[in-house]
């Protein structure tokens, strides 16, 4: 019989968390979506895995042998595959970077500049996610490396260095009454909707609503946008407003949208991530050399920049 180990990832998740929700949050996916793909895989095996209740997810017997060796087994896997993936990197001489919308902004290029200076003949290969995956790639292994925004969901699995920090904006259409004012004061955008990320991106949605400075105040959603082009039209079209970083008002200029400084806010940060099962690297840690090295580096424009931590 084969199984896809997506499914017994998810599994492992739920298994872990004891929870629907919670594990949802933690793989990025939709609820109901985690609960079809547990059913698969009962279906799959002609076991059922887990009992139901109110008070969340409780392993069956059989449930609690695979969850018990089920681990293991990921981990082999993922050791392969990264030994795989690494070996053929090496030998094609090409290093994996993910990063979401503007990645880190204009010390991109001096990063990647100063990576081919230490490894001419080698390519860095970006590879742009969605916000259905705010570690850009990391989580399903598809890239070495990559360049994150707060809120990085860290985990024990990954490694983070911030780069630089930059004050978080507001976007919104260009003819809303806020727009108006010179800087917006985040306790104006409470009644405002939002156009948000998908709800399975969980805290790192959360944080670009304000909700971490908000006092337990819930947004409300006016749109859901999975990438940049959906964020612009969204709120062009007046659906919602959002906050972002200042970098955005350079990188995404749009007839019709208007970014403004947000007061009583805490900056963004940018920051290097990697699994930490792949330290053993040298491209890669390279890489991260010259990240450090160009983050320390002012940007321009409204963005500051911090030492790395």
């Amino acid at each position: 019989m084969d199984i896809d180990t997506r499914l017994l990832r998810y599994f492992a998740a739920v298994a872990e968390e004891g929870n629907l929700t919670r594990a949802a949050e933690r793989l990025f996916v939709a609820q109901p979506t985690l609960t079809k793909q547990i059913k698969q895989l009962e279906n799959l095996l002609e076991v059922e895995l887990f009992v139901r209740s109110r008070t969340g997810m409780t392993l069956t017997e059989g449930g609690r042998i695979l969850a018990d060796r089920v681990g293991a087994l990921l981990s082999d896997w993922d050791d392969v595959l990264r030994e795989t993936q690494s070996a053929a990197g090496q030998a094609k001489r090409v290093l994996r970077v993910g990063f979401i919308a503007n990645a880190a902004g204009e010390a991109t290029q001096r990063i990647i500049a100063a990576f081919m200076r230490i490894r001419p003949g080698w390519q860095v290969e970006m590879r742009n996610s969605d916000w259905t995956d705010p570690t850009a790639g990391l989580a399903d292994g598809t890239v070495d490396v990559a360049l994150v925004r707060s809120h990085f969901p860290v985990r024990g699995q990954f490694r983070t260095e911030v780069l630089f920090t930059e004050p978080r904006w507001v976007a919104l259409k260009d003819d809303h009454p806020l727009a108006a004012l010179d800087q917006i004061p985040l306790s104006a955008l409470r009644d405002e909707p939002f156009v948000a990320a998908p709800r399975a991106t969980g805290s790192w949605r959360d944080y670009w609503m304000g909700a971490d400075e908000c006092e337990g105040h819930q947004a409300r959603i006016g749109a859901v946008a999975r990438n940049s082009d959906e964020w612009l039209t969204a709120i062009a079209n007046g659906y919602g407003i959002s906050l972002t970083p200042a970098s955005s008002a350079r990188f995404y200029q749009r007839p019709g949208i208007t970014y403004r400084p947000c007061s009583g806010i805490s900056p963004n940060t940018v920051a290097v991530a990697w699994a930490v099962h792949s330290e053993d690297n040298p491209a890669l840690r390279d890489f991260v050399r010259c990240c450090l090295s160009a983050g320390s580096k002012p940007t321009g424009g409204q963005m500051g920049s911090s030492p790395p931590a």
